[in-house]
């Protein structure tokens, strides 16, 4: 699969569409941006904190506010001169779609302007194929357009991507047979779903989606710069710098389950992909003669699982930790975020654990970052997904608003 900036290169042009979908001019995205991060905003506020002048951010405003992005709250009185005004994003002002596809599972989500779910379809399977996933994906936008009225589907600025962008690899942990994923090799998803939805399609790498969707919606309002790591099929994660997730040429950076894992006497080195994953669970299990399939359904409890379960943590947890020390000994991060494709009580023990062990570990040399779970959960990828459209279409960079004093 190409990188992101060439899968951006060869879809359709971003700059098309109605009034309400069009990308916007730099002025309008600081004010929407500033306005989403602080959730509701007077124009002295926006004017204060984005550096433009009052008259600008008046004329701004009135222009947000005719398109359908803004809305009017109740004016706040109890200050001298006239009463300040709120203004707010308007929820059904644009929405998005996020897909995010995976090794067992793709899930479909329908976003509005303020990161509210309007609606999620999902689907588990023994590995994917290009032609069922277009079916569920077209399938799936019929069935949550209908969640929306008719002018609402007009704003629907786009679907946002979020997959591995090597979805062939490591064929032996997913398909029965080494050339089940071949067809992924010279399959362009992001190109066909462009085709056949008319829709503009973003593409990121999934876990730097999840990594992106915590920033947003997550740790991202107290932490300015942290390692994210998303335990799904295999383990990913997503580097943020400087209050912005950090892509790298390629839009692979932080692909942390690449790494080596820890080395065990007697054995060939291997990635931590092969100890840290929920394949690895969903083998222990099988081995115990237990049924893994509510892995892959997420409204199923993992009740069942024990005391297998407690194993995978212990070991994801040790691995986990070395992984964080090698990773904080290169970039001084401050913290370091968990999250994945599990229950909140799952991933709550595996931060405990990781805590445990890191305590174990000689960490002379580098600080001692700071360990949170993560605040999205399971749907990460998806959520990350459909923040892809806004984000390029009608907001800026989370690091401009900490820039210049427009925080």
């Amino acid at each position: 699969m190409a990188s992101a900036q060439e899968h951006q290169d060869r879809i359709k042009d971003f700059g098309g569409g109605s009034n309400q979908s069009r990308v916007r001019a730099h002025n309008e995205r600081l004010v929407l941006s500033l306005v989403r991060r602080h959730r509701h905003l007077s124009k002295s506020d926006i004017a204060r904190r984005s550096g433009l002048s009052a008259q600008t951010v008046s004329v701004i405003m009135r222009g947000l506010e005719k398109d359908g992005l803004l809305v009017r709250g109740q004016p706040q009185r109890g200050r001298v001169g006239q009463p300040s005004i709120p203004m707010s994003l308007k929820p059904n002002g644009v929405f998005s779609f996020g897909l995010s596809l995976g090794r067992r599972s793709a899930e479909l989500i329908l976003m509005d302007f303020v990161g509210q779910e309007r609606g999620r379809v999902r689907q588990a399977f023994s590995y994917p194929t290009p032609d069922g996933t277009l079916k569920f994906v077209g399938d799936g936008i019929a069935k949550l357009s209908e969640k929306l009225s008719p002018a609402e589907q007009k704003r629907i600025a786009g679907i946002g991507l979020a997959m591995p962008f090597e979805l062939w690899s490591w064929p032996e942990k997913v398909a029965d047979r080494p050339g089940d994923l071949e067809a992924w090799r010279e399959f362009d998803l992001a190109v066909e779903l462009g085709r056949r939805t008319d829709f503009p399609v973003f593409v990121q790498n999934d876990a730097t989606a999840a990594c992106g969707a915590e920033l947003i919606f997550g740790r991202g309002a107290e932490l300015a710069d942290f390692v994210y790591f998303f335990i799904g099929s295999f383990v990913g994660g997503g580097i943020v710098l400087d209050h912005a997730v950090y892509p790298g040429k390629t839009g692979n950076a932080g692909a942390l389950g690449s790494m080596p894992a820890m080395y065990e006497e007697g054995q060939p080195p291997v990635q931590l992909i092969e100890r840290v994953s929920l394949f690895v669970l969903e083998d222990m299990l099988r081995a115990a003669g237990i049924d893994p399939s509510p892995l892959w359904r997420p409204l199923d409890p993992w009740t069942d699982f024990e005391p297998v379960l407690d194993r995978w943590i212990v070991g994801t947890a040790r691995n986990l930790a070395v992984a964080i020390v090698s990773t904080c000994s290169v970039i001084d991060f401050e913290a370091v975020v968990i999250d994945g494709g599990f229950p909140d009580d799952v991933r709550q023990r595996i931060v405990k654990a990781i805590r445990g062990e890191l305590e174990t570990l000689d960490l002379r040399g580098i600080r001692t970052p700071i360990i949170f779970e993560g605040l999205v959960g399971r749907g990460a990828r998806a959520v990350g997904g459909a923040s892809l459209p806004l984000q390029a279409r009608y907001l800026l960079d989370q690091s401009v608003l900490f820039m210049s004093g427009a925080e």
